[in-house]
């Protein structure tokens, strides 16, 4: 397949697709909205899910072969920020609250856009590594607290203590439920799971396309505030997500993944996170701009990953591994 056609296969997956309609309800200003109660109870639901697979795939893995990767990974949620914030700052002339905002953001990751790519390697005959999902808690906690400590050592920042920082970092929904749904499916292992995987394993996918038609209708609000964030942001947003994804890419190659593992890697970098990093940035950073690193994130970031992003990771990985 040439890349028009790994991208037209992409377009048209349930998951993309579901998102599209639900960006275009929004638009057309649709009365479909979700409550609020069952858009909460997928997001937990998805968590989870893949903190369970991930630690039962983490219990049948050898720590030989996971400790390559696993170093990789957080290398990269520490670099990450670091010049994402020295960009940022130095180049887009940002404060440096919104600076330290945008690098927590762009160095942790999106949990959904994860999924998408696990979704689109298996359909390209790349099954990623089963311990993955480990892979996401270990990019995700470490970006959000460097790009704290970048702030405090600039010393211009009013936010909330250490501790508050990493209360709500470690306590958030999407780290609390991945961390905690890995220790369940390690202690339980493959046999445990089996007792819960009618509700875990075939219902995934189903709920994977529900979620991302409220997710749709939630970037699409976001959309009306690209002029405010001006031609800077909606270019970085696009930009290093494509530089980030081939770094995360060579390095899932230079540290043994597959070629599944290595795209999966490379899209984790390229996203922006809108769940973790946004509650952790309310607390540290009460005086960074929602509508910079929001807007940022999910309104350029997010879709552009969705739709173009990961067919490219995907092309790119090819090209590495020959």
């Amino acid at each position: 397949m040439n890349i028009a056609e790994i991208v037209q296969a992409n377009l048209l997956s349930p998951v993309v697709l579901a998102f599209v309609l639900g960006a275009l309800a929004t638009l057309v200003k649709s009365d479909l909205e979700f409550p609020e109660q069952i858009y909460s109870g997928l997001s937990i639901y998805l968590l989870l899910a893949i903190g369970l697979k991930g630690g039962v795939a983490l219990s049948e893995t050898r720590v030989h072969d996971l400790f390559r990767p696993a170093m990789g990974t957080i290398a990269l949620g520490i670099a990450i920020p670091c010049w994402v914030y020295l960009i940022v700052k130095k180049i887009g002339r940002f404060s440096v609250d919104d600076s330290a905002a945008l690098a927590a953001h762009y160095g942790s990751c999106s949990v959904v856009t994860f999924v998408a790519a696990q979704y689109f390697c298996v359909q390209m005959g790349h099954k990623p590594e089963g311990y993955m999902p480990s892979l996401v808690a270990l990019l995700e906690v470490p970006a959000i607290v460097v790009a704290m400590m970048i702030a405090r050592l600039q010393e211009k920042t009013g936010g909330a203590s250490w501790g508050a920082i990493l209360h709500e970092t470690f306590a958030g929904r999407s780290v609390l439920l991945l961390i905690g749904g890995m220790l369940i499916g390690l202690s339980v292992g493959p046999v445990g799971f089996e007792k819960v995987a009618p509700l875990f394993r075939e219902p995934f996918q189903g709920f994977l396309v529900l979620f991302m038609l409220e997710l749709g209708m939630v970037a699409a609000k976001q959309f009306k505030d690209l002029k405010t964030v001006g031609p800077f942001l909606i270019a970085f947003g696009i930009v290093m997500p494509v530089l980030h994804g081939a770094a995360g890419v060579w390095l899932g190659h230079a540290t043994g993944l597959s070629l599944g593992g290595a795209v999966v890697l490379g899209t984790l970098a390229a996203s922006a996170s809108y769940i973790a990093a946004p509650a952790a940035c309310r607390v540290g950073l009460p005086r960074a701009n929602p509508g910079y690193y929001l807007t940022s994130a999910l309104a350029v970031t997010f879709p552009f990953n969705l739709a173009i992003g990961i067919p490219l990771y995907y092309q790119f990985g090819k090209w590495v591994y020959g």
